[in-house]
């Protein structure tokens, strides 16, 4: 199984960036557990981060070329923005689950909108990390 961990805007500020809804831990924490739990478990893994919408885009459309098997995607604010990655994943139609660390149904009225949620198959939120490990366990037994 081959995974590709994408991440938005902002998440390379894990640690520093709203404490408080994000927690301490980095995102080189963030990529060292998804990393450990892949190899644990047999599943090859990407992990990607950027801070630029046509990267994101870039990054899911080379997903079909390299024969990913799944997606786990955190569009950060791009999530309530981008119908482009909305229509990247469905062009590429590479099974998706969308994360958020944070409970964002719980936050601002703006966060309530989720594009890539009309396509991915689950959304997890307000796991923390936790909830990038339930995305990988999903997309591997779903295949």
């Amino acid at each position: 199984m081959k995974i590709l961990v994408i991440n938005g805007p902002n998440l390379n500020m894990l640690g520093i960036r709203e404490p408080g809804i994000y927690g301490y831990s980095t995102y080189n924490d963030l990529v060292n557990m998804i990393s450990d739990f892949c190899e644990r478990n047999g599943i090859e893994v990407k992990c990607l981060q950027s801070n630029h919408e046509g990267d994101l885009v870039d990054y899911i459309q080379q997903a079909y070329f390299d024969k990913v098997d799944g997606i786990v995607i955190n569009p950060g604010a791009y999530t309530h923005t981008s119908v482009a990655l909305l229509d990247a994943l469905k062009a590429v139609s590479v099974p998706a689950v969308e994360v958020h660390i944070s409970q964002v149904s719980e936050r601002e009225d703006f966060r309530q909108k989720s594009y890539v949620s009309l396509y991915c198959s689950r959304t997890i939120m307000g796991k923390g990390f936790d909830g990038y490990i339930e995305a990988i366990r999903f997309l591997n037994t779903k295949m």
